[in-house]
């Protein structure tokens, strides 16, 4: 039973991938419609972890998984509890609605099919990432969150606002995920530990670590970039230059939450201690003022709701980190019911601007008659997002308060943040739910009209179920919210809210929420202007200082390449050597284990004559007046060398040497006979002694290389190896054949397979070469003269 459970779940995550695969063949034939077909495929997701509802709110976990590298403890795993099963609803389900909405607002697109794929790699990477059990699979899926969001934001290429904003969604996260993948195996060093469902055991080894902090601080890095907490919030309004599907969702249930997923994961692992309760509060509740405050100044509809998703974000880090039961039990509805409502009203929007074609809400007006639909589903999220019964939005915002009503100082400056927070968003809630659909008729782009049903149905399912979780709330408690709640908070957690108020400060709080924000919305031209004012007082953001960064950056690398990188290969070849010089001969040096000097060979006369002749083959190379000659000479050392290889046993080895030597000389000759060969080195003296003192260093490093490695006892255990098992295995007497061409047959193929490789490229440099030649001295007789080409003729024909 438990087995084929594990192989449903596995196949439910695997759906989404399905759906990037068939996409473009299924939209080629069917067109939008083909969003119901392929609704089909994380609809069945959601179903199959709908029916794990019952199992997870029994305290029961569902581990699976197989093994990728066992060795090093690597698997392919997943968990599902509480948390998880939570994140994997809201992807499937919002992500139903949102491929039917995409079906919808882009039909007749000529990239819908490239579009529905590149959703699908989305929800399938968001997927994988909130029920990731080892840390391979959880980096794994969040890098790849980053890449299908990049896709996806920059979906519509060819306008540079796009590209801009999805490459610097990508920088930010990308770096943020470099910092979780350092915070994550830094855990793993610690505690041992590679897999989630063994380190929610094992928070106390992690406290205790005299690495917690730097751990904490790597993965906080990584979950602020993710969930666009102050100052890495800019990311996230620019990314609405993405079309209006992918807006509601990446804010409503994906890639957003990524970063408040992560930190509600570790919070059994790295929350309580002080550091988690000041860090995180103190970024959490400076987001939250700088998200509403931004969204006052903004006219463009999806631009005040983005900016109210960055405060949302802020909130949640910020009741993560209070650290209390009832707040973790405040964060885990908010963050259901901020999915339900703000989902619902980004694709209001979308709608909006759809059907007027403008999103521009000083623009807009009294389109309740002419959308009355699409009215009811605004106002009914609104409701939710402003914190008023009957909405699941009122009984997060009554846990809330419940949660930070305490006597200390932190909590009542949280307190005061929350309620102003809390108050903006109310009034922005009620400015796109009311500000377009009341108030005197404004001439649109397009003849506003109700959309059809691929484009509403979305809304108002969000909306309905906003209201609906809460008329219903024992029930969702008891399978959704009780069950997340225990998995962040690491222990038996029961929320009982209700639309019964919290009786006393907690109600008095919200009731000055509910007047402020009124008070807001009232005066909100007047609030607007104001921002407007204060924001040009602080002068640029962290947008601009983003844009900053870049060009700096690129400055930067144009810098280090002109100087590691000058185009001659003069300096490439001298700090190479320089580097190789340094290597052999400074360690020896400073650790003292320069070898002891041999005693001189007793040579025979024809084996001290070879030796003498390869001496002279290098003072040739080093005297040589042209460089055809100096290769000629190069020759001479490498025969000798050949022949001593032969004179001390090593015959294959010395014919081998022949063969390359042979080979070597003809080939550098063939393109030195193409090229203009100055008959004087143009070095200067000082650029001689340098190269000179340079080549001195780098052959006595090696010298000293080999003496040490001579007197090191000579270990016999692969000559054993090959002598007993060649015969035995290859069944070839001849061991050197054997370890060439079966022990090692497959390096000796790529061996042979770089040799032509190379010769064939010369063998074109050199065509190439030739036909130049042929088509100057056809066509240029000037220009021939000009680049020397009678000098390089008569070196060829000496």
């Amino acid at each position: 039973m438990a087995a084929a459970a594990a192989g449903l779940t596995f196949l439910a995550l695997c759906l989404p991938f399905l759906g990037a695969l068939i996409a473009p063949v299924v939209v080629r034939r069917l067109g939008h419609n083909a969003a119901w077909l392929l609704a089909l495929l994380p609809g069945f997701a959601f179903l199959h972890f709908a029916s794990l509802l019952p199992t997870v709110a029994a305290g029961r976990v569902q581990l699976g998984g197989f093994d990728w590298v066992p060795s090093l403890d690597l698997r392919f795993s997943w968990l599902i509890d509480g948390l998880s099963l939570t994140f994997a609803l809201l992807i499937t389900g919002i992500g139903t609605l949102i491929i039917l909405y995409a079906g919808g607002y882009l039909k007749g697109h000529v990239d819908l099919g490239r579009f529905f794929s590149f959703i699908f790699l989305f929800m399938g990477s968001m997927l994988g990432l909130v029920v990731s059990d080892s840390f391979l699979t959880l980096f794994v899926f969040w890098e790849l969150t980053s890449i299908t969001s990049f896709l996806l934001i920059g979906f519509d290429h060819h306008r540079e606002a796009s590209r801009r904003a999805a490459l610097q969604a990508l920088v930010v996260t990308g770096g943020g995920g470099l910092l979780l993948l350092a915070g994550l195996l830094l855990i793993w060093q610690v505690t041992g530990i590679g897999a989630m469902s063994n380190l929610l055991k094992a928070g106390d080894i992690m406290r205790a670590s005299p690495f917690y902090l730097a751990a904490l601080i790597l993965v906080l890095g990584g979950a602020f970039t993710k969930s666009a907490q102050f100052p890495f919030h800019f990311w996230l309004p620019n990314a609405m230059e993405a079309p209006t599907p992918v807006s509601a969702y990446l804010h409503s249930a994906t890639m957003v939450k990524a970063g408040v997923y992560l930190l509600m994961r570790l919070n059994p692992v790295m929350g309580g201690t002080m550091a988690w309760q000041t860090i995180l509060p103190a970024f959490g509740a400076a987001t939250l003022l700088v998200g509403t405050l931004l969204a006052i100044r903004q006219t463009d509809l999806k631009l005040k709701l983005a900016y109210t998703t960055v405060s949302s974000l802020g909130l949640l880090v910020m009741l993560t980190g209070f650290g209390t039961d009832y707040a973790v039990e405040a964060a885990v509805l908010y963050l259901v019911a901020h999915s339900l409502f703000k989902g619902a009203l980004f694709m209001v929007a979308g709608i909006v601007d759809h059907e007027t074609g403008t999103r521009d809400i000083t623009r807009l007006g009294d389109l309740r008659s002419a959308m009355p639909l699409t009215f009811a589903t605004a106002l009914a999220a609104a409701v939710s997002m402003g914190g008023l019964p009957p909405a699941f939005g009122f009984l997060a915002k009554e846990e809330i308060y419940a949660a930070l009503a305490q006597s200390s100082p932190a909590a009542i400056i949280l307190t005061i943040i929350a309620v102003a927070g809390n108050a903006l968003m109310f009034a922005i809630a009620f400015a796109v739910a009311l500000k377009p659909f009341i108030g005197p008729r404004t001439e649109t782009p397009h003849q506003p009209h109700e959309a059809p049903p691929l484009l509403w149905l979305g809304p108002v399912v969000l909306a309905l179920l906003g209201l609906l979780s809460a008329l219903f709330s024992p029930p969702w408690h008891a399978y959704v919210s009780s069950p997340m709640a225990s998995a962040v908070g690491g222990k038996a957690l029961e929320i009982s809210v209700s639309l019964s108020p919290h009786i006393g400060l907690p109600l008095a709080l919200s009731l000055v929420t509910v007047l402020i924000g009124i008070l807001v919305y009232w005066q909100l031209d007047r609030a607007r202007f104001l921002m407007s004012v204060v924001l040009r007082a602080f002068g640029p953001g962290p947008d601009r200082g983003f844009d900053g960064f870049i060009s700096g950056l690129v400055r930067l690398s144009h810098g280090v390449s002109r100087l590691l990188q000058p185009g001659r290969l003069e300096i490439y070849v001298t700090v190479t050597f320089l580097c190789l010089a340094a290597m052999l001969l400074i360690p020896p040096m400073i650790h003292g284990e320069l070898p002891a000097m041999p005693a001189w060979p007793n040579l025979q006369w024809h084996e001290a004559t070879i030796f003498l002749i390869a001496v002279i083959g290098v003072a040739a190379v080093v005297f040589a007046r042209d460089r055809l000659t100096a290769i000629v000479s190069l020759g001479i050392q490498g025969f000798a060398v050949a022949v001593i290889f032969l004179l001390f046993g090593a015959p294959d080895l010395s014919f081998t040497q022949f063969m390359v030597e042979t080979l070597a000389v003809v080939i550098l000759a063939l393109v030195m006979t193409r090229l203009r060969l100055s008959p004087s080195d143009r070095r200067p003296p000082l650029a001689r002694i340098a190269h000179a003192v340079l080549a001195t260093a780098c052959g006595s490093g090696f010298a000293l290389l080999l003496l040490k490695v001579t007197q090191v006892p000579f270990d016999l255990t692969l000559t054993a190896f090959f002598n007993q098992y060649s015969k035995l295995i290859a069944h070839g007497d001849n061991v050197v054949n054997v370890i060439i061409v079966d022990f090692r047959g497959t390096d000796t193929l790529g061996e042979i397979a770089v040799v032509a490789i190379t010769g064939l490229a010369i063998l074109a440099l050199i065509r190439i070469r030739a036909g130049g030649e042929r088509k100057l001295a056809t066509n240029d007789p000037d220009l021939e003269e000009k680049l020397g080409f009678e000098e390089g003729m008569e070196a060829k024909r000496s």
